[in-house]
């Protein structure tokens, strides 16, 4: 059995960014760094390889930084198309205010996102059935690679098995690919 690790939340620098790839974490999530540092972030990739999946976290198009606490006052988009440019290959893009809420994905701004990234996307936030994962099946650009599922299995309104059944896992898709690195 194999399962890949991915870590975000708090990695602020290229040696916390090696110490984690050196345990076996296989992806970095980066968020705040990506936002304020964004130079830094790109020397990161040329130096460690394409490992960084950017972590964008916004709430009604504006993307917030540190935990959701400070509000950057730029746009989800606006920061999603320059992430390519660092050297990122993947992009996480949570609606927070959907996050936990079992309220249903907002499909719509993370199609946006991912179109402005022209990156695999995967959808976070909202998640609450098993239709949920449906509509972005249908209704998500083509980017969109994959969801988040979290709320929803902890309380047991999905069945993994199932979805995973309904929607068999491509390991040879561009959110699989090591491509750069």
């Amino acid at each position: 059995m194999t399962c890949r690790v991915q870590v975000g939340g708090g990695i602020r620098s290229a040696a916390q960014a090696q110490e984690l790839l050196s345990r076996g974490v296989d992806r970095l999530v980066l968020g705040t760094i990506l936002v304020k540092s964004p130079a830094d972030v790109q020397g990161w990739v040329k130096r460690i390889g394409a490992r960084f999946a950017a972590g964008i976290d916004a709430r009604d198009g504006t993307v917030r930084v540190a935990g959701w606490t400070e509000d950057t006052g730029r746009a989800d988009t606006e920061i999603a198309a320059g992430i390519g440019a660092l050297g990122m290959r993947w992009l996480i893009y949570t609606n927070i205010n959907r996050d936990g809420t079992l309220q249903g994905p907002d499909i719509p701004r993370t199609n946006a996102a991912a179109r402005a990234a022209a990156l695999p996307t995967i959808l976070s936030g909202g998640i609450g059935s098993e239709r949920d994962v449906e509509r972005v099946a249908e209704q998500g650009d083509p980017l969109v690679a994959g969801v988040i599922l979290g709320k929803v299995l902890y309380e047991s309104r999905v069945d993994l098995g199932r979805l995973v059944s309904r929607f068999p896992q491509d390991h040879a898709s561009a959110w699989d690919s090591q491509a750069g690195t």
